[in-house]
């Protein structure tokens, strides 16, 4: 995850439960996951306009190939 090992990981954890206090970390948690939500809402809402955009396009009509006389 991100190139991190599970000691590097522990380490971030501890220093944000020292910042932060045990009764704030489920808040946090909390918000983290909203705008994670958020996040991946966004995402798929420009994918799906994406590709309604792409599918709306005419496609151009191919000629007839003339044959050599």
């Amino acid at each position: 995850m991100f190139g991190l090992g599970g000691q590097e990981l522990i380490l971030i954890l501890l220093i944000i439960l020292l910042l932060f206090g045990a009764k704030k970390l489920p808040e946090l948690a909390k918000g983290l996951g909203r705008g994670m939500k958020e996040f991946k809402k966004a995402q798929t809402e420009i994918e799906e306009e994406f590709n309604s955009a792409i599918d709306d396009t005419p496609k151009p009509k191919k000629e007839p190939v003339k044959e050599k006389e």
